[in-house]
């Protein structure tokens, strides 16, 4: 996982949010804890939500089985 929050914090450093929805989604998939895992798929969503990402609708549905929408 340190080497997938480098890559997060760098892409956070030039702001690439098309990457962001992907790598968010890719920490939310390899955690097991449900709090870390909606954390992340949150932060996926809002990058989603920004840039009209085709991935939008698939991360609301995963929130929303978790209760968190």
């Amino acid at each position: 996982m340190s080497d997938l929050n480098d890559t997060i914090l760098a892409a956070h450093a030039r702001d690439d949010r098309r990457a962001l929805v992907g790598l968010y989604t890719q920490a939310a998939d390899q955690t097991n804890d449900i709090n870390t895992v909606c954390f992340f798929l949150t932060y996926a969503y809002i990058y989603a939500l920004e840039l009209g990402h085709p991935d939008a609708d698939a991360l609301y549905a995963r929130l929303d089985a978790h209760g968190r929408v």
